[in-house]
């Protein structure tokens, strides 16, 4: 979550939804659905940014995707969702919309005066969805 103050956004908490590795797909969804829930009630944001759909690598990872994404969209109940193209936000945080992990997790750090990248590289990559504009300053993130 980051707040805006006068000096500019302030970063208050982020972090990655993990799942156990093998565990079946509804076990994981209802996980990352109780987690996200649990993290709007506590934090009761204004607004929630969401990565838009996107192109994955196989029709399997796309569904899975899809699957992640209704559970958040769920969770996050009533709010107010703005969703962002990955490529845009990339694009305009680093001006190259194909940017990789690390220059993404440096530019949030430098938008944001953290002493170092945000980590694991997952948290920063969602991170600038409200790293890069200042209207996403009080927001949660998902994935």
């Amino acid at each position: 979550m980051i707040v805006e103050s006068r000096g500019g956004p302030v970063l208050v908490e982020y972090g990655v939804a993990r799942c156990p590795a093998g565990e079946a797909l509804v076990a994981r969804l209802r996980r990352l659905h109780r987690e996200v829930a649990a993290l709007v009630a506590r934090l009761d944001p204004d607004e929630v940014a969401v990565e838009s759909v996107f192109s994955a690598a196989s029709v399997g990872s796309a569904l899975t995707l899809g699957h992640a994404r209704g559970a958040v969209l769920a969770a996050i109940g009533e709010r107010p969702v703005a969703e962002y193209a990955p490529r845009a936000v990339k694009q305009a945080l680093t001006g190259y919309g194909a940017a990789g992990k690390a220059p993404v997790a440096a530019m949030v750090a430098r938008r944001l005066g953290l002493p170092a990248p945000p980590t694991p590289e997952d948290a920063a990559d969602k991170a600038t969805l409200i790293a890069n504009q200042k209207k996403l300053w009080n927001k949660v993130l998902a994935p």
